[in-house]
């Protein structure tokens, strides 16, 4: 049982499709460690799931799923300098015969205002392995994680790795710490997530997996929030019966134009 938890719904807006009601979303909250935790319960409980190289439409102005390059069309940006010396460490593991560009490419650069990135090689991320390398196409850093048996935590930019999870941190007019653990929406892209053509938390072609989020997505969770806290969270929400939950606004949705069936 969780200690001070609450629950209550909460409007979302997220490029609405149809009225604010469409786009209800479920929220708990409760305390731990001085901190105000709020975790949206509709999406953790939804059957969201990756559909790379499955029908993904990819992130470009267009649908582009023969690409085959889902959210990998443009490089990563690292969170801060430990994100980057991780992944960097990580690249250095690789070898040829998991990662198609070894040794051919700067795999990190800096953009315009200075910021480190994964670099763009032959129009997407240089460690994304194209549709005919030998040993399969993908993430080559997922492929090294996979290879050493350990979590991709540990080999991915944050970036990657979190999605389609955001957690964010703030301060409330007290001073009081508040952090909120979402999906990922294009608005987090800034600017960037309005040329989408696509994006895979607000269409139903992703939500076609039986296990739950929060039950699939752990080292994700953990790796974003802590093992004490995670351990809280799933104890909840496996309490909660399916007839009470309230279903993802994606899920009452058609797919979008261009979708693969």
């Amino acid at each position: 049982m969780l200690i001070g938890a609450e629950q209550r719904y909460l409007a979302k807006a997220v490029h609405s499709q149809g009225s604010d009601l469409d786009n209800l979303h479920e929220w708990i909250s409760f305390e731990h460690e001085d901190t105000t935790w709020l975790f949206d319960v509709t999406f953790l409980t939804s059957n969201w799931t990756c559909i790379w190289d499955q029908g993904c439409l990819g992130v470009r102005n267009e649908p582009t799923p023969e690409a085959g390059e889902g959210c990998c069309s443009f490089g990563a940006h690292a969170a801060d300098e430990a994100d980057l010396a991780r992944v960097r460490s990580a690249a250095e593991r690789l070898s040829a015969d998991l990662w198609q560009y070894h040794g051919t490419a700067e795999p990190f650069v800096k953009d315009d205002e200075g910021a480190w990135t994964t670099a763009v090689v032959d129009n997407a991320c240089v460690f994304l392995n194209r549709p005919g390398f030998a040993n399969g196409h993908g993430c080559a850093l997922h492929a090294g994680a996979i290879s050493a048996a350990e979590a991709i935590t540990l080999w991915k930019p944050e970036v990657c790795w979190q999605l389609p999870l955001r957690l964010e941190h703030h301060e409330d007019e007290n001073g009081h710490q508040v952090a909120t653990l979402r999906e990922w929406t294009r608005n987090d892209w800034g600017d960037g997530g309005e040329e989408f053509h696509w994006w895979c938390t607000e269409d139903a072609l992703a939500f076609v997996e039986h296990t739950p989020v929060y039950a699939r997505l752990t080292d994700e969770l953990k790796g974003l929030i802590g093992e004490d806290l995670f351990a809280r969270l799933r104890s909840y929400l496996d309490t909660r019966s399916t007839e009470t939950l309230l279903p993802h606004p994606a899920s009452r949705r058609p797919p979008a134009d261009g979708a693969a069936h």
